[in-house]
């Protein structure tokens, strides 16, 4: 049993509960994510914010690959880049740029991840971009932004323009890039990223067939929300997020120290 089902667990007595569970739930992502494959060596990077600060988050060791992530590696850092961590490694410089310009913008989202997928830098360098091809779809339709290539985020000032790209919804579309979700949990942002992720897969595949394609009426795309909810019970991400948990207690345990 993970350390996200107790009070306390290896370092989490240099933290508060709440700060220690929001470690442990961001590592969690990081091994889920090594665990579906959507990592990319050391790069792409995910985010969230310190419980009760507007101006600081967690993000990953750069360095370390995604299954070697633990709560008690993760670091702390402020909006204008400074490590209030004790860490060897330092922060990936194109994650401070993407995550601090969201975090500054968004304080809705406690969480925002970035990935690097073939399958949605795929679907990321077609003009159309994401098409009402699948279910799935339906949901990153309502919600989705897009935001023009200008080369790795080094500089401050494609933060204003990355900001609009995303506006106020919770999926960004990184034009030859890749995938960018934000959530009001780390479980959210992880299960829009799975939604997206499943998106441009079944995309990449349904043009590879090379025959006409059925596209879903904007109509059915615009009650998205509603269908959701009522699917999930009013739950959402929570529904799914506690079982993801489970599978990786047994199959890459050791997030929780």
């Amino acid at each position: 049993m993970s350390c996200i089902h107790h009070e306390r667990c290896g370092q989490a007595g240099e933290y508060t509960d709440e700060v220690w569970r929001r470690r442990v739930e961001l590592a969690a992502a990081y091994r889920l994510t090594a665990l579906f494959k959507w990592d990319d060596l050391v790069a792409t990077h995910i985010s969230a914010r310190v419980p009760g600060t507007t101006d600081q988050f967690l993000i990953n060791p750069y360095g370390l690959l995604f299954e070697e992530v633990t709560a008690s590696s993760l670091i702390t850092v402020d909006i204008d880049g400074r490590k209030l961590d004790e860490s060897p490694y330092e922060v990936n410089p194109a994650g401070f740029t993407i995550h601090s310009a969201i975090h500054a913008a968004r304080h809705d989202a406690e969480c925002v991840m970035h990935t690097h997928t073939l399958n949605g830098t795929a679907v990321s360098a077609q003009v159309e971009g994401v098409l009402p091809l699948s279910q799935q779809s339906m949901l990153v339709l309502q919600s989705l932004g897009y935001h023009d290539y200008e080369g790795i985020a080094l500089r401050d000032d494609e933060k204003p323009r990355l900001v609009q790209s995303l506006g106020s919804n919770d999926f960004l579309m990184l034009r030859n890039h890749g995938l960018l979700t934000v959530g009001r949990s780390v479980g959210e942002a992880f299960i829009f990223m799975y939604l997206f992720e499943a998106v441009c897969s079944i995309q990449v595949r349904a043009l590879a067939g090379a025959r006409p394609l059925n596209h879903i009426d904007s109509s059915i795309i615009a009650t998205a929300r509603e269908q959701v909810k009522a699917a999930t019970q009013g739950q959402g991400a929570a529904m799914a997020w506690p079982s993801l948990l489970r599978r990786l207690d047994r199959q890459l345990p050791g997030y929780d120290t």
